[in-house]
């Protein structure tokens, strides 16, 4: 039995997902934009989808722009927003430190082109400060972006609280909700941003396709010109496919979010709590109150987390050590690293990630299966210790004269 404890990375496509796609793959090939029986079927289809996924966040339809994913979304509110004529003399953006890489490195693009660019801190705990937006946003602030939910540690923002600031000094105020959409409810107005980003394969539905959510009366620049797709604001035919397997996708999420919350937050707790318990030396990152109910963030104190990683792994437990875009690198976290938190606790730092279809067996036997792991990686470390030590203090021994005796 495998058990996937990473859903924070990708989730499994929902089986009724899986039919609605094959079934429009197979059966509706129209092109939305044609005019004929075949396009107006397709654009049905999209228009179906587009009134789900606003559903699902308490939107308007005619506020959704579809796009191919959280990083494109991100990419299209930040660029969008710098570029669009209303933001005039405005030369500022602020994100916070612990944004994900599409946030940050389309920030860094910009900045090469000239824009100022502040980044907001985090305490121990991954919260950014109100009080430090208030302090670094200023009259030639165009947009301020700060995620709704961290993709490492699941700590949530005072997203409300932010977004005032940022209107109070004429900003706009974007908001990442890629990890939050369908793990908790979401609304656009009670949050108060002006734009917000998703994706469909963080809650069960297909990679490729995600949303924009712009508030009405907001104007952003194209990034993606050509035709007139999308209102004018997105060119390139859409994925009919994948844009219907989003919307049910986003149908079934908003049904089951309260349920499938109480349900993921209890195995998440069941699986701290032991494991606290059972392995010495371990810690939570992150707040244990204000975060989505399916992440859980741990440090193993004297293991390496790539190592933890694949013995679980060859024991049949899929977690990971941060976000899966950064997968593959070297680079310590930079979100832990933001919090304040030491080296080693950065480099043995492990993420759970939970979801529809996790069982109390699964977490049973991950609890069951990690003690005795940590034990021999530290039994490991520690024997690799004392032989570094021993071979540096043989260096320092003078060499044998070679006289024999």
């Amino acid at each position: 039995m495998r058990i996937y404890f990473d859903h924070n990375a990708t989730t499994p496509l929902d089986p009724r997902v899986a039919n609605a796609v094959a079934e429009v793959l197979r059966d509706d090939f129209g092109n939305p934009s044609s005019v004929h029986y075949f396009g107006q079927r397709a654009k049905r289809l999209v228009d179906s989808a587009r009134a789900a996924v606003a559903s699902l966040i308490a939107a308007k339809p005619s506020e959704i722009i579809f796009t191919s994913g959280g990083t494109e979304s991100d990419n299209f509110a930040i660029r969008g927003a710098a570029d669009a004529p209303a933001s005039g003399h405005r030369r500022h953006l602020i994100a916070s430190a612990i944004e994900h890489e599409a946030v940050l490195n389309t920030l860094k693009a910009l900045e090469r082109h000239g824009w100022r660019i502040s980044l907001l801190s985090v305490d121990a705990s991954g919260v950014v400060s109100p009080d430090e937006l208030a302090e670094k946003i200023d009259h030639d602030t165009a947009l301020v972006s700060v995620m709704h939910a961290n993709n490492e540690i699941g700590t949530i923002q005072p997203i409300t609280l932010l977004a005032a600031i940022a209107h109070e000094h004429g900003a706009l105020f974007h908001t990442d909700a890629v990890q939050s959409v369908g793990k908790v409810p979401v609304d656009v107005t009670a949050l108060g941003a002006d734009l917000l980003s998703l994706s469909a394969h963080k809650f069960n539905g297909p990679k490729g396709v995600g949303a924009l959510w712009l508030r009405r009366g907001v104007r952003l620049s194209a990034v993606q010109t050509g035709g007139r797709h999308e209102r004018n604001r997105r060119a390139g035919t859409e994925n009919v496919p994948g844009l219907v397997g989003m919307g049910i996708a986003a149908e079934i999420s908003k049904q089951n979010v309260g349920g499938a919350s109480a349900s993921c937050a209890a195995l998440r707790d069941r699986l701290e709590n032991s494991l606290l318990e059972s392995v010495p030396d371990t810690a939570i990152n992150g707040a244990r109150d204000q975060r989505v109910p399916n992440t859980s963030n741990i440090s193993f104190d004297r293991v390496e987390a790539e190592a933890l990683l694949i013995a679980l792994d060859l024991e049949g437990i899929a977690v990971s050590t941060g976000s899966a875009c950064s997968s593959g690198t070297l680079e310590p976290s930079h979100v832990l690293r933001a919090m304040g938190l030491p080296h080693r606790r950065v480099q043995s730092s492990i993420r759970f990630s939970l979801g529809n279809g996790n069982t109390l067996a699964e977490v049973d036997r991950v609890i069951a299966s990690l003690p005795p792991i940590v034990k021999r990686l530290r039994g490991l470390t520690q024997a690799s210790t004392r032989r570094r030590g021993r071979d540096d203090h043989s260096a320092t021994q003078p060499a044998s004269s070679g006289v024999d005796r």
